[in-house]
């Protein structure tokens, strides 16, 4: 691959995922609960992303958002250095006060989603990475998800994935990781379909029920909010 093709590809998939995930801005929601102040996603002591090596490329050329990420002296670092998936890099950006929205990478850009495959390889929609469940204000408000933003998630990944066939092997991978942690809290997995409704899915037999995002489940200190008078009280 050319340094032109890496250059093209990566403006292009940038530009078709440009939308926020939600109308408002979901770090004001979630950063009271980080003793950092810092929204989760932005503070890489909770979130480190992992680039493409060609994205990496792209990105060292054109801003001083980004550096390679150093993984502390510590087992979780090495942990997480070791699990980083081929041809990717980890990386750390400046900090969300000195956000370019123009070169968020791919993976802030799609935050907390990826693509979810079924057993028998079809993509069947987005869900999202359940380990941020007790974090992520998003995952416990699935009902502020925009379409705009869905739909561009999905011409973005359509084009990762016509760029690089690969990565669906590594999406269904991580589906089926999601499937095995989910049945065995015996859980249904919330699914954006790309047909546009939302469904639970059995891990087990992957029967698909359409439900209302609305009434799907909050998590940690956002399911607590939920339950009170006024859930604006604890959450703005």
């Amino acid at each position: 691959m050319t340094h032109n093709q890496t250059n093209t590809e990566f403006a292009k998939l940038y530009a078709a995922l440009e939308a926020p995930v939600t109308a408002l801005d979901c770090g004001k929601k979630c950063a009271p609960y980080n003793e950092y102040g810092v929204p989760f996603c932005c503070d890489i002591r909770h979130t480190v992303p992992a680039l493409y090596r060609q994205e990496w490329e792209y990105l060292r050329l054109r801003t001083d958002l980004w550096r390679l990420w150093e993984a502390p002296p510590t087992a979780e670092g090495r942990e997480l250095a070791a699990g980083t998936p081929p041809g990717m890099v980890l990386a750390a950006c400046r900090g969300h006060q000195h956000c370019q929205r123009a070169y968020r990478s791919l993976a802030c850009r799609a935050f907390p989603f990826f693509p979810y495959f079924d057993s028998r390889g079809e993509w069947l929609g987005m869900s999202y990475y359940w380990d941020y469940e007790d974090r992520c204000w998003v995952i416990s408000h699935l009902e502020a998800v925009t379409p705009q933003f869905a739909e561009q998630f999905f011409a973005a990944f359509e084009q990762l994935f016509d760029a690089y066939p690969q990565e669906r092997e590594i999406y269904a991978y991580h589906s089926q990781q999601m499937r095995a942690a989910f049945a065995q809290r015996r859980r249904a997995i919330p699914l954006r379909h790309r047909n546009g409704q939302w469904y639970k899915i059995s891990p087990r037999n992957e029967r698909k029920r359409k439900v209302a995002p609305a009434s799907l489940p909050a998590h940690g200190v956002y399911h607590l909010a939920k339950t009170l008078p006024f859930p604006d009280e604890i959450t703005t």
